[in-house]
């Protein structure tokens, strides 16, 4: 029996950093997505491949299912976590906590052979992580923002992006979470670009200088909300010009960092903001025509208008 799962990879244009407060935050899921497919084995084993954009194996590992299966061999399991490469641990992880959460995941006297394939390049930062977490929870028949929380941990709002096929508003509220699907159809769509950094960053590191910093969070939040509220419904491209660049000030100011346009655009003719962790993988750049000739002029080859990238 074959069983595939797919989950769609993620973008956030507003609440970066502020979402894990409680700001309302304005999230794109993308056509570029994550598949997990998995054939049963007659052998207890579970063969796990990893390909990337070009299908080319990028991982791959072969571990005996008895580990996973047997609570009694958590400590070994433990010590080979500790002791293993970087992805076969963090693999390992997901897959324990997963069965953590549905003990009768992974029973039985089959093995699994795996196969995950991306739909975008490692680097993009689009949601590796989280599309496979949201597919081996589904795989689970576990709740993969519980799952999100035992391994990844996050506001969740790429989880949801993976789950959902149009834009939608996300908020954290206590120990629950809000999502709406919107429609979001501006006439200045083709005014919109995303442009790779030609480096990734790393999220956990970004949040860490996030919570250090010492500001008012409710004003915070309660200002990145309400630029979420207006920009989902703007239909005037200056009007929402503005409204990325108030957004982009206000997070340079709480985390000291110059805006990415002051950083390394400042020519640029448009607007830019961050996404996501600042420093790397994607910015939206608000431009016209020439976007394109100009970022591939810098050096930034991946610019991607928002109809070939958002659902």
């Amino acid at each position: 029996m074959t069983q595939r799962f797919y989950s769609n990879g993620k973008l956030l244009l507003t609440g970066e950093y502020a979402v894990l407060d409680g700001a309302l935050s304005f999230a794109l899921p993308t056509k570029y997505g994550q598949t997990l497919t998995i054939e049963e084995l007659d052998t207890p084993l579970l063969l796990w491949t990893s390909l990337d954009e070009k299908g080319e194996i990028w991982f791959h590992t072969s571990l005996q299912l008895e580990l996973l299966r047997n609570v009694d061999m958590e400590g070994e399991l433990a010590n080979l976590i500790a002791s293993a490469d970087e992805v076969t641990g963090l693999l390992l992880k997901i897959l324990l906590e997963a069965k953590k959460l549905n003990p009768d995941f992974l029973m039985g006297k089959k093995g699994f052979e795996v196969h995950t394939e991306l739909g975008f390049p490692r680097n993009w930062g689009l949601g590796s992580s989280s599309t496979l977490i949201n597919n081996i929870a589904q795989w689970a028949k576990v709740d993969p923002y519980a799952l999100l929380a035992k391994t990844f941990k996050g506001s969740g709002y790429d989880i949801a992006c993976a789950q959902h096929n149009r834009p939608i508003i996300y908020r954290i509220e206590g120990k629950d979470t809000y999502i709406k699907e919107i429609e979001f159809n501006p006439p200045f769509k083709d005014s919109l670009f995303f442009v790779h950094l030609n480096r990734k960053q790393n999220s956990r590191e970004g949040i860490s200088r996030y919570k250090e910093q010492v500001f008012n969070k409710e004003s915070l939040v309660f200002k990145i909300s309400a630029i979420t509220e207006e920009c989902i419904y703007c239909i005037d491209l200056m009007r929402f010009k503005e409204l990325m660049n108030i957004h982009e000030l206000l997070l340079s100011n709480i985390l000291n960092l110059a805006p990415i346009k002051e950083d390394l655009f400042p020519d640029f003719e448009g607007s830019i903001k961050s996404l996501g962790a600042w420093g790397g993988d994607f910015v939206l750049a608000l431009g016209d025509e020439n976007t394109t000739a100009y970022f591939n002029h810098k050096g930034y080859r991946t610019v991607i208008p928002y109809r070939q990238m958002i659902l």
